[in-house]
């Protein structure tokens, strides 16, 4: 339709439209011909690894067997990566690695059917492409964010402009992950931040990633994983593991007066609460606020002394005073960080869980950190 002056302006001057003619779009091209789908089964039959589930198509535009009856196969083009993805799930159904590196594959448009073409892939090999960077770090992974929905194990990136987008290893990790929650390694690990690293560093082995924990089904969010406890030595791992099942079996089941042994005459002890008033059931906290010594939002100098329990006489008062508790054992995880002849300094994480009163039953978070010395240096 011819719509040159006939269209016209709010002053009602006609309008002047040029078409140039151009050829069609890659993405809306004409499919393959039943003779070149043919040809491109065989190409991909002959790059398959039954042993392995695993299907090789680096540089498949140059593959012999293509080239040789005049078939160009861009992958960037979305019939071919639609052609490719039709073969691999009639042919390949168990397919678990899947390598598309050295394509110069710059959008992954057509890739993105692979979630319902290939479900079964674990491994993607994307290196030496041409993914690119953006300005925004939340657009880096764009073209990644395509395949989300794919149980990624193992992703190949290095050779690609992407990699190059983000501050720090900890921000690529994330980022990745944040597409693809369920992945344990990643190509490459170290990343051309620091000027000390060459090229060939990003030909490396790649990163391995501990093993992600979800939660949620729907919605999996990816949560770094608790390490595990230090204590330096086996000896004193028996002697710190010790003194918390002792100083806990009191602590819960014992008469908290009986603490007072554990403590040197001058001990000091305090207690912070990091609630924000936006929190939700405040008022199951109210045993331990009014001991609360948060030092970020205490500015009375005079609190800040009196909220400073001295003397082991005012802090097995206030341990006697605090709810009844039942601690689990199995959650602990001790960090042994500063160790001397007369002084040893560790922190223990768990939770447990109050056994009485408004709040009997709250399962809570805690992390304590002791200051011990042995008893034959004490005053």
């Amino acid at each position: 339709m011819d719509v040159s002056n006939k269209i016209c302006d709010e002053e009602s001057r006609k309008i002047p439209v040029f078409v140039s003619p151009s050829d069609a779009p890659y993405s809306v091209r004409d499919k393959l011909k039943p003779e070149e789908m043919e040809q491109l089964k065989l190409t991909l039959r002959k790059r398959f690894d039954v042993s392995q589930q695993a299907l090789d198509l680096r540089k498949l535009r140059v593959d012999p067997g293509l080239l040789g009856h005049d078939i160009d196969i861009i992958l960037n083009q979305r019939s071919c990566m639609a052609a490719t993805l039709q073969i691999i799930k009639k042919n390949f159904p168990e397919l678990l690695s899947l390598n598309l590196s050295s394509n110069k594959l710059y959008q992954l448009d057509g890739l993105s059917d692979i979630i319902q073409m290939a479900p079964t892939v674990k491994i993607l090999n994307l290196s030496k492409n041409k993914l690119p960077p953006y300005i925004s770090q939340l657009k880096s992974v764009w073209e990644l964010s395509k395949l989300k929905g794919l149980k990624l194990e193992e992703l190949w990136l290095q050779g690609n402009p992407l990699c190059g987008t983000f501050p720090d290893q900890s921000t690529y990790v994330r980022a990745i992950r944040e597409c693809f929650p369920k992945l344990l390694r990643l190509h490459p690990g170290p990343l051309p931040w620091s000027p000390l690293l060459t090229s060939s560093s990003l030909l490396q082995d790649g990163q391995e990633l501990p093993s992600p924990v979800t939660v949620d089904v729907d919605t999996p969010y990816v949560v770094k994983p608790c390490k595990g406890s230090y204590f330096g030595s086996d000896k004193l791992k028996r002697q710190v593991l010790q003194f918390l099942q002792q100083f806990y079996l009191i602590h819960d089941y014992g008469d908290r007066r009986c603490l007072a042994g554990a403590y040197h005459e001058e001990a000091c002890f305090s207690l912070t609460i990091p609630f924000h008033p936006e929190d939700p059931a405040p008022s199951s906290l109210c045993e331990y606020f009014k001991d609360s010594r948060n030092m970020k939002k205490l500015t009375d100098p005079h609190l800040r002394v009196q909220l400073l329990k001295h003397t082991k006489r005012d802090i097995v008062h206030t341990l006697c005073v605090l709810p009844k508790t039942q601690h689990d054992l199995s959650s602990f995880v001790v960090d042994t960080w500063f160790q001397m002849e007369r002084m040893l300094c560790f922190s223990v994480s768990g939770v447990f869980k109050e056994v009485e009163g408004s709040s009997q039953d709250c399962v809570r978070a805690f992390t304590r950190t002791f200051i011990v010395t042995p008893a034959r240096y004490s005053r």
